[in-house]
């Protein structure tokens, strides 16, 4: 599709998700050749009417250069001029005048010739044949004999070339398991963490929202983050689509296979994040088995503080962190405090290869996360912010680019930096639902 068509489509995204019926223009795309049976099935299969149409806009991002005019044409014929207009009127500036599209040929349906003694040949009487442009021309190898003029070329294998989306419809839509330490003990040599209780409250008000059953934990010891991991691990999830554990704590630097860091307990032993996610694997939990699960991550990955490097002024938009910005670090802990060898062995134990499982980090693996005690830390409060303003039209993993995008223009002390990530094991497209849907 031409970047200014799929442009239009992306910035009215919500309109159109919001306003589009897609049983109206599917079949119109069909017939047009815009999208073939399978791609029409698996639209369908998507349950809610908004659900249809995000995957409807996905899929026609990938079908060329002839897919917006032909699903102008769509809205037209099924009677939905509003957006018709909107669409075209949208980037006036740019969008050439409006020109209804056909296809040049009708698909060829494909037979068994176990029962045809004739290959099957193509109707042309409601087809609108037009000339080839030259540009289109067919390039012929000298070297090969003269092509058949009688022989009627079968059209490609259809190819499903979106991404499918997780289903998310359920209600609730899961369980989000909030660890939230604030208070640690004066033994453990880590400093309360002042300002998380907002974050906390950021959080649960966000999840519930997006319609998830949510549980708050406060100041848990090491052994009991752990237990509340396995019994969360023990419930019945048949019934959600998606499980969420966000954690809130001191960080390190541990030993890994998988995920990097670990999060402290209030007492001061820190749980490796690898085995974390390893309770809800599809091993250890087979009711969330091909189920997204979803782990976000509020601590230090380390001790190390980035002071960023130079960029040109119109690169990006400074802005700066509270006035006492506290970091949920202690330096890098050795392999026997932060991972036991019993733990080590559990996790490579019981960790199969990683599916479904997202973790995003506040921080790069190794460098400290920042907090302002008075709003909370930087990362929450841009997640909490992307979410309410794009969880209704984005997929998850384009909100976290945002997130990253909007905690790395901040600045601590008007020196230090921070760089959010995320290690992505998802298959498909995760969409949030939300009180728009």
């Amino acid at each position: 599709m031409d970047p200014k068509h799929r442009h239009i489509l992306q910035r009215n995204r919500l309109n159109l998700v919001t306003a589009l019926n897609p049983a109206d223009v599917c079949d119109g795309l069909l017939s047009k050749g815009v999208f073939t049976q399978d791609m029409i099935d698996e639209i369908k299969c998507k349950g809610a009417r908004r659900d249809q149409a995000r995957q409807l806009l996905i899929d026609l991002e990938t079908r060329g250069s002839q897919a917006f005019p032909a699903f102008l044409e769509c809205l037209c014929e099924s009677g939905q001029h509003a957006l018709t207009e909107l669409l075209q009127c949208g980037d006036a500036a740019r969008l050439p005048p409006f020109v209804p599209v056909r296809p040049s040929l009708i698909p060829l349906p494909v037979q068994n010739p176990k029962y045809t003694d004739k290959p099957a040949r193509p109707d042309f009487t409601q087809a609108r044949l037009q000339p080839l442009r030259p540009d289109r021309l067919p390039v012929l190898n000298p070297l090969s004999p003269p092509p058949d003029t009688h022989v009627v070329t079968r059209p490609a294998r259809p190819r499903r070339d979106s991404m499918q989306c997780y289903k998310m419809d359920a209600s609730p839509c899961g369980i989000c398991l909030i660890i939230n330490n604030v208070y640690f003990d004066p033994d453990s040599d880590l400093n309360d963490r002042k300002g998380s209780d907002i974050d906390c409250r950021k959080m649960e008000k966000r999840f519930k929202a997006l319609n998830f059953e949510v549980i708050s934990k406060r100041n848990l010891k090491y052994k009991r983050i752990r237990h509340e991991m396995a019994s969360l691990a023990k419930r019945d999830h048949s019934a959600f689509d998606c499980c969420v554990v966000i954690i809130l704590s001191h960080g390190t630097e541990a030993n890994h296979n998988r995920f990097p860091g670990a999060v402290h307990g209030v007492d001061g032993p820190a749980v490796p994040v690898q085995i974390i996610t390893n309770y809800l694997n599809g091993q250890c939990c087979p009711s969330l088995q091909g189920k997204p699960k979803l782990f976000f991550i509020q601590a230090c990955g380390g001790g190390e503080k980035d002071t960023g490097f130079e960029v040109s002024p119109d690169e990006v938009e400074p802005s700066l962190g509270g006035i006492d910005d506290q970091m949920d670090a202690i330096p890098i802990s050795s392999s026997s405090d932060s991972l036991s060898t019993s733990d080590e062995l559990d996790a490579r134990a019981t960790l199969p290869t990683p599916s479904d499982i997202l973790v995003s980090y506040s921080t790069f693996p190794g460098y400290v996360s920042w907090r302002d005690t008075q709003a909370g830390s930087w990362y929450v409060e841009n997640l909490d912010r992307v979410l309410e303003e794009n969880a209704a039209m984005d997929d998850l993993v384009t909100m976290l680019m945002m997130v990253n995008d909007a905690v790395s223009q901040i600045s601590a002390k008007g020196l230090y930096k921070q760089m959010p990530g995320y290690f992505n094991f998802l298959r498909k497209h995760l969409y949030f639902q939300s009180s728009q849907s």
